[in-house]
């Protein structure tokens, strides 16, 4: 498995927030923006939602998704941000992974909602950082 750069690393978990795209049954887009935590050891953002949402329809194992995460605050002369896709994994990989326990303990007020963890296998990132100069990318794959 390829590791993924440290710069992208500590963005992933300096940050909270991502868009994260689906795509429906008749092809149409639906974002939802949500809290995330990165499990570094096996590329995966995981998430919680609450039961009943439109994207929890959306959310079938192995679908193919897309998202952003930016700072959690913005300065324009230092934007830094990161575009993202993967496929979402079954439950049994969330449960054998503690992949729940991952989520409470970064968000442990998120026990007292109702819903559901789950979670996205990185495949491809790429990573804007215009601290070190206008446009600078670095991409990884899982490949």
């Amino acid at each position: 498995m390829n590791s993924i750069p440290k710069k992208i690393v500590d963005f992933l978990q300096e940050n909270k927030i991502s868009t994260i795209c689906f795509i429906d049954l008749e092809n149409h887009p639906y974002c939802i923006n949500c809290f995330y935590t990165f499990d570094e050891e096996h590329h995966i953002l995981i998430f919680k939602s609450s039961i009943g949402t439109t994207h929890q329809q959306l959310t079938k194992p192995t679908a193919c998704i897309s998202g952003t995460i930016l700072p959690n605050v913005i300065d324009t002369l230092k934007l830094k941000g990161m575009q993202f896709t993967g496929k979402i994994i079954e439950n049994e990989e969330i449960d054998k992974l503690q992949l729940n326990t991952k989520y409470l303990k970064k968000y442990p007020m998120s026990i007292a909602v109702m819903g559901y963890i789950w979670a996205v296998k990185l495949n491809y990132l790429k990573f804007t950082d215009n601290t070190l100069g206008f446009g600078n990318k670095t991409t990884w794959t899982s490949k």
